[in-house]
């Protein structure tokens, strides 16, 4: 429950002035010990908090988790790992994993609205899946509705040209790709509409994890490429879904 859900409760009657005091006494966050919980993130960015699930233990991982399902927020994680995932799957509601993208979801009331705009993810190669899926559905868990373009890369110029009506009709690109990464240039040159690239560390050793397409994105001399971290799915989904949310507003 955000700060205007609270305030219809009360409105409404559903909810006493004692009940609503507790309420706003854990805003505008949340310290659990463990980590201090955002739940006005919201009211200021439009969407809602994110857990970063890599590098927590299973039990504090499963403490953010469960302060956030019991205030009935919809919930995003990052880098979930299977046990983390066991740890949660219990509780009441629509909660789902991906371990392909290690993304782990609890819908609530906005994810059951229309997805809207248009949002197109497309990967080099099947390696880079993973930071592929957790870009589309982090842009889906924002609202925004993703094609998914796979398997385009560079390598063989025709499969990104047979799909390119279609590409063309998104509002928003994501082009992920390892190795020598030149996917978002080539296909930035081909659109009219922004290409956020996202390097990924596949590739052999002069790859440099993820760097030398990186350094491929960063140096494009096509118009209107942004680039995010390496294996940075979620950055370019996020970012991909506020874009998407402006284009869709204005129309």
């Amino acid at each position: 429950m955000n700060v205007d859900e609270l305030l219809a409760a009360v409105a409404a009657g559903k909810m006493d002035l004692n009940e609503a005091k507790t309420w706003l006494k854990k805003l505008p966050y949340e310290d659990i010990g463990v980590a201090k919980l955002d739940h006005h993130r919201s009211l200021r960015r439009g969407f809602g908090e994110v857990i970063f699930g890599q590098g927590k233990s299973v039990e504090d991982f499963e403490r953010i988790f469960r302060a956030f399902h019991e205030r009935g927020e919809a919930i995003l994680s990052t880098r979930t790992s299977k046990e983390q995932y066991a740890a949660v799957a219990h509780l009441d509601g629509a909660i789902a994993y991906d371990s392909r993208s290690r993304i782990l979801t609890l819908k609530g009331e906005a994810q059951k609205k229309p997805p809207v705009g248009a949002v197109a993810v497309l990967t080099g190669g099947t390696a880079d899946l993973p930071v592929a899926e957790e870009a589309a559905q982090t842009a889906e868990f924002f609202g925004a509705k993703v094609q998914r373009f796979y398997d385009v890369g560079v390598a063989g110029l025709h499969r990104l040209l047979d799909q390119l009506e279609a590409i063309q009709e998104a509002k928003v690109i994501v082009a992920v790709a390892g190795m020598e990464g030149a996917l978002p240039g080539v296909v930035a040159g081909l659109v009219s509409v922004p290409v956020l690239g996202v390097p990924t560390s596949v590739g052999y050793g002069a790859n440099f994890g993820g760097l030398s397409a990186l350094l491929t994105m960063l140096n494009s001399c096509s118009e209107g490429v942004s680039v995010v971290n390496i294996d940075n799915g979620f950055g370019a989904g996020y970012s991909a879904a506020q874009m998407n949310r402006l284009m869709a507003s204005e129309e």
